[in-house]
C-alpha cells in the first residue's frame, strides 16, 4: 500500500436519531448520525406509523385538508347554480281561483 494515498479512518459509531441505535464501525468521518434505520423503518417493523421529517406530513395534511374544504365549497356552488328556479304561482289561478268541479 501506498504511504500517504488513502484517507483516515476512524473507529466511529453510527447513531439513529429516531430509535437512539447505535452501530459500531469504520468510517473517514466520526460521528455518523441517521434519521431513521432498519430498526425503526415501518417497512422493516410492519407498523403502519407515519414517520414525520421535519412537519412535511403535518404539512400534506393541512395542504389536503384545504384542498377538500375547496372543493365541498365548489360542489355547494354548483348545488345552489343548478337547483331549479322556484315555480311562480299560475297567473290564471291568482285571478280565478282555484277550480272546483
Amino acid at each position: 500500500m501506498k504511504a500517504d494515498i488513502h484517507p483516515k479512518t476512524f473507529e466511529t459509531n453510527i447513531t439513529c436519531s429516531t430509535c437512539g441505535t447505535v452501530w459500531p464501525t469504520h468510517s473517514t468521518r466520526q460521528g455518523l448520525r441517521v434519521d431513521i434505520c432498519a430498526n425503526c423503518h415501518p417497512f422493516y417493523t410492519g407498523e403502519q406509523r407515519i414517520v414525520d421529517t421535519a412537519g412535511q406530513v403535518d404539512r400534506f395534511m393541512r395542504r389536503l385538508q384545504s384542498s377538500q374544504n375547496q372543493q365541498a365549497a365548489a360542489a355547494r356552488r354548483r348545488e345552489e347554480q343548478n337547483k331549479p328556479a322556484p315555480k311562480k304561482p299560475s297567473l290564471l289561478r291568482e285571478i280565478y281561483g282555484e277550480e272546483t268541479e
